[in-house]
Protein backbone atom coordinates (compact mmCIF):
# COMPACT_ATOMS: atom_id res chain seq x y z
CA UNK A 1 0.00 0.00 0.00
CA UNK A 2 1.30 3.03 -1.15
CA UNK A 3 1.12 6.11 1.37
CA UNK A 4 -0.86 9.44 0.22
CA UNK A 5 -1.61 13.17 1.44
CA UNK A 6 -5.05 14.00 2.23
CA UNK A 7 -6.60 16.56 0.73
CA UNK A 8 -5.83 19.33 3.14
CA UNK A 9 -1.91 19.21 2.49
CA UNK A 10 -2.12 19.35 -1.41
CA UNK A 11 -4.54 22.51 -0.67
CA UNK A 12 -1.91 23.86 1.71
CA UNK A 13 0.59 23.34 -1.37
CA UNK A 14 -1.80 25.63 -3.70
CA UNK A 15 -1.96 27.87 -0.69
CA UNK A 16 1.70 28.22 -0.97
CA UNK A 17 1.86 29.21 -4.43
CA UNK A 18 -0.73 31.91 -4.29
CA UNK A 19 0.43 33.42 -1.53
CA UNK A 20 3.30 35.67 -2.88
CA UNK A 21 0.46 37.41 -4.61
CA UNK A 22 -1.51 38.06 -1.68
CA UNK A 23 1.88 39.59 -0.33
CA UNK A 24 1.98 41.62 -3.26
CA UNK A 25 -1.75 42.49 -2.86
CA UNK A 26 -1.27 44.01 0.52
CA UNK A 27 2.15 45.59 0.19
CA UNK A 28 3.37 48.39 -2.78
CA UNK A 29 6.84 48.47 -5.17
CA UNK A 30 8.26 50.65 -2.43
CA UNK A 31 7.90 48.32 0.62
CA UNK A 32 11.00 47.07 1.58
CA UNK A 33 12.12 43.57 0.08
CA UNK A 34 12.90 42.60 4.20
CA UNK A 35 9.44 43.42 5.11
CA UNK A 36 8.09 41.39 2.33
CA UNK A 37 9.98 38.48 2.89
CA UNK A 38 8.53 38.76 6.85
CA UNK A 39 5.29 39.19 5.79
CA UNK A 40 5.45 35.66 3.48
CA UNK A 41 7.52 33.79 6.30
CA UNK A 42 4.22 34.99 8.81
CA UNK A 43 1.47 33.55 6.07
CA UNK A 44 3.65 30.50 5.27
CA UNK A 45 3.80 29.56 9.34
CA UNK A 46 0.30 30.13 9.38
CA UNK A 47 -0.50 28.19 6.77
CA UNK A 48 1.89 24.86 7.44
CA UNK A 49 0.53 24.96 11.24
CA UNK A 50 -3.26 25.67 10.14
CA UNK A 51 -2.92 22.94 7.89
CA UNK A 52 -1.64 20.43 10.17
CA UNK A 53 -4.12 21.50 12.86
CA UNK A 54 -6.93 20.49 10.30
CA UNK A 55 -5.12 16.97 9.73
CA UNK A 56 -4.93 16.15 13.35
CA UNK A 57 -6.58 13.21 13.72
CA UNK A 58 -4.37 11.14 16.53
CA UNK A 59 -3.25 15.15 17.77
CA UNK A 60 -1.16 17.62 16.79
CA UNK A 61 2.37 17.86 16.04
CA UNK A 62 4.59 21.11 16.42
CA UNK A 63 7.03 18.93 14.08
CA UNK A 64 5.21 18.11 11.59
CA UNK A 65 3.71 21.66 11.57
CA UNK A 66 7.59 23.11 10.96
CA UNK A 67 8.05 20.63 8.29
CA UNK A 68 4.89 21.89 6.41
CA UNK A 69 6.11 25.91 7.05
CA UNK A 70 9.32 24.75 5.55
CA UNK A 71 7.53 23.45 2.97
CA UNK A 72 5.07 26.32 2.47
CA UNK A 73 7.68 28.99 2.11
CA UNK A 74 10.10 26.90 -0.13
CA UNK A 75 7.40 26.45 -2.50
CA UNK A 76 6.15 30.34 -2.19
CA UNK A 77 9.34 31.78 -2.63
CA UNK A 78 9.90 29.43 -6.10
CA UNK A 79 6.75 29.93 -6.80
CA UNK A 80 7.11 33.73 -6.99
CA UNK A 81 10.84 33.78 -8.53
CA UNK A 82 9.66 30.89 -10.74
CA UNK A 83 6.06 31.95 -11.70
CA UNK A 84 5.12 35.16 -10.42
CA UNK A 85 7.64 37.11 -11.24
CA UNK A 86 8.29 36.46 -14.70
CA UNK A 87 5.38 36.71 -16.07
CA UNK A 88 4.52 40.26 -14.26
CA UNK A 89 2.02 38.92 -12.33
CA UNK A 90 3.75 40.00 -8.93
CA UNK A 91 4.27 43.62 -10.42
CA UNK A 92 0.33 43.51 -11.82
CA UNK A 93 -0.45 43.07 -7.57
CA UNK A 94 1.47 45.09 -6.20
CA UNK A 95 -0.03 48.00 -8.47
CA UNK A 96 -3.94 46.67 -7.62
CA UNK A 97 -5.14 49.42 -5.24
CA UNK A 98 -2.60 52.20 -6.47
CA UNK A 99 -3.90 55.72 -7.18
CA UNK A 100 -2.39 57.12 -10.20
CA UNK A 101 -1.81 60.93 -10.41
CA UNK A 102 -5.37 62.82 -11.60
CA UNK A 103 -4.81 64.97 -14.61
CA UNK A 104 -6.57 68.00 -14.80
CA UNK A 105 -7.60 69.26 -18.22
Amino acid sequence: MQPTLDTGYWLGLAISVVLPVLVGLVTTRVTNPGVKAVILLFLTALNGFLVELSQADDGYSVGAAVILWAVSFGTAVLAHFGLWKPTGVAGKAQDVGSKSPVRSV
